[in-house]
């Protein structure tokens, strides 16, 4: 059975291209019928912080990437190959055993270089117009001399011994054929003077216990693999199938940054971003079908994602695109749909909904086809509930026109006189009074709407009237032809 993970290092929040290789990672376990493994890297001591697993557990379950093994967030674990953090794995002595076991058979050494010695190295190497990696000065350090820099109160980091020839490769499920000279490569530190492994050592030693078939992940990591696979070999493991997704660039052709917006699932999830919509997004990031198929149905990303659908060249993110995405969402909702994902922003908004005129699911629902953010709609309904706040522009186009107090005085008076007031009543009437007095109906409809609701766009304009109320739009009418 194919088994993938998505292992986040929780120094911050879950960020677009986190978001993204955990969405890939969790599509290819659906389509094949695998397991998708959530496990927490958290062996950066200095910046890992409980607030930033919180965070990427709930951005995980927002965007409704479930997994099936894992920690979780109640602090227990689900399957059979934990601990799922790997400060709990650190503590177990499961890192410190394969060390162990590198030191003794020659494939790794203790180095008790300074930083301030491997700062001068690098200085050296830049002059020299080398790569700045590490020269191996710890490499065959005789055992006194180990206990007289010990004696100095030097604490040992432990490095692994890199191969001094031949080549590392592998082929990659999305580059294809990847090769590293092992001479421009490095011995890198495996487990710090703190005792706490890092990165390239811990997660091939929880790869292979977790049974890791396929390692899906971002391109960034491709000049840590070659590092990695030359672990695998000293422990005598089979190297997992290996893809690495292109990086993710901002409209201008530079790496996603908070330069282009937000960064993070949750700012996307705060600005009024359905999880459907991310995922489908997401998905598109340097993945298509044959199609190019745009809008999936749910159910269909796990049923036809193919990493063979992957790009090897960067993608680009599109806010224009995701807004039009998102709204297209937004439409395939009911309006009781709609109400119930939009109530957390108009109740943020502190809007009075208690006093609607008219039920809000249908006042919500005015403008569904026009919705791109959830976040929108409280600002677009709030002039059903609060004072209207005249929008500047709109008076001076609109209000200022020679021909606007006639208009809102004739028309109060055509609504205050009207039996029914429904829409199709208010329409006809409103229609009757333009032609009535040889105006075109644009001349009167514009400066109704702006008096009534304080701008020059808005929903359709006689269901609008409806739903405020006869008593409301005759005393904004009044309030209009007051500031003329």
């Amino acid at each position: 059975m194919n088994r993938v993970r998505f292992a986040p290092s929780p120094t911050g929040h879950l960020h677009i291209g986190g978001a993204r290789t955990a969405l890939f990672n969790y599509l290819f376990a659906k389509k094949y019928s695998g397991t998708f493994i959530l496990r927490i890297e958290d062996t950066d001591e200095l910046r890992s912080t409980d607030e930033s697993v919180k965070s990427i557990y709930e951005s995980m379950q927002w965007l409704g990437l479930n997994w099936d093994e894992g920690a979780m967030p109640d602090g227990s674990e689900k399957g059979s190959f934990g601990p799922y953090v790997q400060s709990a794995r650190e503590a177990a002595g499961i890192y410190k055993k394969y060390a162990d076991e590198l030191l003794e058979n020659g494939r790794a050494y203790h180095c008790y270089c300074t930083p301030a010695e491997l700062d001068e190295m690098r200085k050296k190497a830049q002059l020299e117009k080398r790569p700045p990696k590490y020269e191996g000065l710890c490499r065959n350090l005789s055992e006194a001399k180990k206990r007289e820099l010990e004696a100095q109160g030097r604490k040992p980091v432990i490095r692994f011994r890199m191969p001094d020839d031949g080549v590392t490769g592998w082929n990659d499920l999305i580059h294809s054929e990847v090769k590293f000279e092992n001479k421009l490569l490095y011995d890198f530190i495996m487990v710090k003077a703190s005792g706490y492994p890092t990165y390239n050592f811990a997660c091939v030693i929880d790869d292979h216990l977790m049974e890791i078939t396929h390692v899906i992940r971002g391109d960034d990591h491709i000049s840590n693999t070659p590092l990695q696979i030359n672990i695998y070999q000293a422990l005598g493991w089979k190297v997992p199938e290996l893809a690495h997704l292109s990086m993710i660039l901002g409209p201008d052709g530079t790496r996603l940054s908070k330069r282009h917006g937000a960064t993070s699932v949750g700012e996307y999830r705060n600005q009024g971003y359905l999880p459907q919509t991310m995922r489908n997004y997401l998905a598109l990031l340097g993945w298509s079908t044959v199609d190019s198929q745009q809008i999936f149905k749910e159910g269909e990303l796990e049923e036809k994602f193919d990493l063979k659908g992957c790009q090897k060249s960067p993608a680009i993110f599109d806010p224009v695109k995701l807004n039009w995405m998102n709204g297209e969402y937004i439409r395939q909702h009911s309006k009781e749909k709609l109400l119930e994902i939009a109530m957390p922003y108009i109740q943020a908004a502190g809007l009075p909904v208690d006093k609607s005129p008219v039920p809000l699911v249908d006042i919500v629902a005015l403008e569904q086809e026009k919705y791109k953010l959830l976040s929108e709609i409280p600002t677009l309904i709030e002039f059903f509930f609060r004072d209207v706040k005249y929008d500047p522009a709109a008076v001076e186009k609109t209000l200022k026109n020679p021909e606007a107090k006639k208009i809102l005085e004739g028309i109060r008076e055509t609504y205050a006189s009207l039996g029914q007031f429904k829409e199709i009543e208010i329409e006809a009437a409103t229609r009757a009074f333009a032609k009535a007095n040889a105006f075109k109906a644009g001349q009167v409809f514009h400066p109704v709407r702006v008096a009534v609701s304080g701008r020059t766009d808005g929903p359709t304009l006689f269901r609008m009237i409806e739903y405020l109320g006869r008593e409301n739009v005759l005393r904004r009418l009044t309030h209009a032809t007051t500031l003329l």
